[in-house]
């Protein structure tokens, strides 16, 4: 689609300014720069306008006006997607981020959360009941974007993944209209939006299940370079075979020193503390661990922690991958990342999908894999100012994901697949692709909305 003209822009104001009520219009200034800048800051994409949203008739004006104008539509909800596909040039962006309302029912244990609220602020309105949520690793990001589209996390072996928790969305449909989806209401959407992203309409609200973890035991261990073959070795027979309360996030980064190392961030759910701290222990003897501090913690702590690693406004790409276990082949691939690491803020990362999330059945949900697997998250991220080597850091990333290719399953993690990554988009849904579709074109013909990719009808 071409950019619109100025004219379009113009018409395209004047209606919004006639039928936002609670929000605000900008196209300038510093409300317009704060709904622009996003997590990843190698995304200079400047919208014609954005729609900051106080309600959801503001996202159902937006939504008509966008296309009685024929102008792209775009939604932001926490601005963490690395491609940054909730901003188009010229186009307009209805902004979500100012409604972070999460309201927490105790008896039923489910919040319902605004559409840009992130996964830090449920997990901390959860914590004030002695409840928690399953949210993936980072807590800066949307908790509906990440819902929508999956949602791997430290829980997801007891709990399963975030979209498993999904109770109820409401959606701002196309033609304006406001529904609410769930297993009774609008099934069909329902099924699609766990999995499916945002790609069916403007989901303004979601209702999630908490969950009531007595304490939870996760931290940190890291493993010299020299021991990374048998660490990884060692590892191999851990990350799928864990009982449910354990689920172990892993990968490669740069250390203290700068020097490449092994991490181990584990985190054991289960009501059993004595057995958390067993099985946590047995991760040590691994190795000879340079660090290792595991201890009673919180999720609002946990995510604080990888916000802290992964701050707004540095120069990210994500390339995934996802293998059905930690072969020799991955192992040899994960020492290749560690070694030619071109930037000390860059990272593998992986996850397991097993346990609670595994059991399943693939269909029940538009997500497209539920053998147990590991998703590999390839990080490749520099300081803004690190402009010469921008890239040889992204080059590392593709020399990466290409040197797992041969051991990688054919489609990939959708939340985190780029534009370009067509041969996994074409398998990302597996045997849901066909019915996937069919939701799409009944709910959105005209490809109004564009969001995590969906494979080519074609």
């Amino acid at each position: 689609m071409h950019p619109p003209t100025h004219q379009q822009i113009a018409r395209l104001s004047d209606t919004l300014r006639r039928t936002v009520r609670a929000g605000e219009v900008v196209t300038t200034g510093p409300d317009y720069d704060a709904g622009r800048n996003i997590w990843n800051g190698a995304v200079s994409t400047r919208p014609g306008i954005i729609v900051r949203c106080a309600d959801p008739s503001d996202a159902r004006a937006a939504v008509l006006a966008a296309q009685e104008n024929g102008v792209p539509l775009t939604v932001r909800g926490g601005g963490h997607d690395w491609a940054g596909r909730s901003l188009s040039d010229g186009g307009l962006t209805i902004d979500l981020s100012g409604t972070r309302q999460v309201t927490v029912d105790p008896v039923a244990e489910v919040a319902e959360v605004s559409g840009g609220a992130t996964a830090a602020d449920v997990a901390a309105a959860a914590q004030l009941f002695g409840l928690t949520v399953a949210a993936g690793s980072a807590g800066a990001v949307g908790m509906t974007g990440l819902t929508l589209g999956g949602g791997y996390g430290p829980l997801s072996g007891r709990f399963g993944l975030a979209l498993d928790n999904l109770v109820s969305a409401e959606v701002v449909l196309a033609d304006g209209s406001v529904v609410t989806a769930d297993s009774e209401r609008e099934p069909d959407l329902f099924w699609a939006l766990r999995g499916g992203g945002g790609n069916f309409g403007v989901v303004t609200s979601v209702r999630v299940r908490l969950h009531r973890v007595p304490t939870l035991l996760s931290g940190l261990v890291l493993f010299p370079w020299e021991q990374a073959d048998t660490v990884l070795a060692g590892l191999s027979n851990v990350l799928l075979e864990s009982p449910d309360e354990l689920t172990v996030q892993s990968g490669v980064l740069a250390g203290p020193d700068g020097k490449p190392v092994v991490f181990l961030s584990p985190t054991w759910s289960g009501d059993d503390t004595a057995a958390g701290e067993r099985a946590l222990a047995r991760l040590d003897s691994l190795g000879t661990p340079l660090v290792s501090q595991i201890a009673p913690t919180s999720t609002p702590e946990m995510l604080a922690g990888i916000d802290a690693q992964f701050p707004f406004g540095r120069h990210v790409k994500i390339r995934p991958r996802s293998v059905p276990s930690l072969t020799s082949g991955v192992r040899d691939t994960l020492i290749l990342a560690g070694s030619t690491l071109t930037s000390p803020l860059s990272a593998v990362s992986m996850h397991s999908l097993h346990g609670a999330a595994a059991r399943v059945p693939v269909t029940d949900t538009a997500f497209g894999n539920r053998t147990p697997h590991l998703m590999i998250e390839i990080i490749a991220q520099w300081d803004p100012n690190d402009t010469s080597r921008a890239a040889e850091h992204r080059a590392w990333a593709d020399k990466v994901a290409g040197a797992l290719e041969s051991d990688a399953l054919p489609g990939g993690y959708p939340n985190l697949l780029g534009p370009d990554e067509v041969a996994q988009i074409a398998h990302a849904y597996g045997p849901n692709t066909e019915r996937l579709l069919a939701v799409k074109r009944r709910f959105d013909p005209d490809h109004v909305f564009r969001a995590i990719p969906l494979p080519d009808p074609s």
